[in-house]
């Protein structure tokens, strides 16, 4: 690593630091949900056009996709920003930070990319909130050519280690027959008893399952009127396991249960999935200590307990994983007792510790692929995969 261009990168984090905060205060107030952010997109990649970046749109044909590039280099870095927010709770997960962080980093790099002989790239990766934006975008060949990639995640606490669960995600739809509640109820076939019968069998079969395994849903439709037998429900459900090769032997004991309410009433099953299975994470251990060192020496403190779960959170960047080397810390915006997917945490993702975040996390990254790109066994290794690869 060199000391000058240390200091120059951190001095270049310092000037970029109000854009960065602007960005991501600007994103929480306007939150889109995934596929359709399409304000947050061009406001990202705007602002990585006005620094020289060349930005392609649509990338990989996903409407609210992008890859920004800057330098020809033959080590090719990448970080990933995410913006799409969730239905009813805005920026509670804080891609708002992780947006302006992944931004953030690429500026303070960008002067010095001929320096360092990298090629370095910016995904705009829409619908990480179960979409599976970036598991579209790498089996279309979006992230072909990259030798290495990271991001960095907001929570609570900080937390180097992503240890995410593979996850699945469907729609759940029952169709039945309605009739009048109280003078025809014996000519309807009733939609919202199935689902209950399925919740039941899931509530039954939660004693045998692993103790890492998590199951859970929210109906969103649950009928129409209370004097109608409800033709049809709807719901959306998560299957959760420590790898995608048990995830699947899961998914066939939880899809039983959702054919018993099915087999039971008499209504029609219909199960849709929302994207491709999350996998579960590949760090790469050097890229790690890497980061953990650079932001100890900005003085964040890595924790571990109950408050540090955050880094259980399933995410397609689990996939990303499994075929580039790649990091997905998390730092924490001071926000306890909220967590992620709370109200409270959307407050506190444009608070002062979430601010302070947000410098801290461009800056670590930054230094981060500084470090990738100047010391000769973490470039000729990256070099040498990607070759293999």
């Amino acid at each position: 690593m060199s000391a000058p261009l240390d200091d120059a990168v951190r001095s270049a984090g310092d000037r970029v630091a109000q854009r960065m905060l602007a960005l991501s205060h600007d994103l929480h107030a306007h939150p889109e949900t995934a596929w359709e952010e399409v304000r947050s997109c061009a406001r990202v990649a705007g602002e990585l056009a006005d620094a020289g970046f060349t930005v392609a749109e649509r990338f990989t044909g996903l409407e609210t996709a992008f890859v920004a590039r800057r330098g020809t280099g033959p080590l090719h870095l990448a970080v990933c920003a995410e913006y799409d927010a969730l239905p009813g709770l805005g920026h509670a997960c804080g891609h708002n930070v992780i947006a302006a962080i992944s931004t953030g980093a690429a500026l303070a790099l960008e002067p010095y990319v001929d320096d360092l002989g990298i090629t370095l790239s910016v995904f705009g990766t829409p619908a990480e909130e179960g979409g599976g934006g970036k598991i579209e975008m790498l089996d279309r060949g979006g992230f072909a050519g990259i030798h290495a990639t990271a991001m960095v995640h907001p929570g609570p606490v900080d937390v180097a280690r992503a240890e995410p669960y593979a996850v699945s995600h469907s729609h759940i739809q029952y169709d039945g027959k309605a009739a009048h509640a109280a003078a025809y109820p014996d000519r309807g076939i009733n939609a919202a008893d199935a689902f209950t019968i399925a919740q039941v069998a899931i509530g039954l079969l939660r004693q045998q399952l692993p103790h890492d395994v998590r199951v859970h849903g929210v109906m969103t439709n649950g009928g129409e009127a209370p004097n109608s037998i409800p033709r049809r429900t709807e719901g959306r459900w998560y299957v959760r396991a420590a790898s995608l090769a048990e995830l699947t032997d899961l998914e066939q004991r939880v899809a039983r249960c959702f054919e018993a309410g099915a087999l039971a009433t008499g209504c029609e099953l219909t199960v849709t999935a929302e994207s491709k299975p999350y996998a579960e994470f590949r760090t790469d251990e050097g890229l790690l200590d890497a980061y953990v060192r650079r932001a100890e020496q900005l003085g964040r403190r890595f924790s571990s307990g109950a408050d540090s779960r955050m880094n259980r959170a399933s995410t397609d960047m689990g996939n990303v994983s499994q075929r580039i080397p790649a990091i997905h810390p998390y730092i924490g915006i001071d926000s306890l007792p909220a967590v992620n997917h709370q109200p409270e945490f959307a407050a506190a993702a444009i608070s002062p510790a979430a601010d302070r975040a947000t410098i801290d996390g461009a800056r670590a990254l930054a230094l981060t692929l500084l470090d990738a790109a100047t010391d000769p066994v973490t470039r000729q290794r990256l070099l040498a995969d990607g070759d293999e690869g």
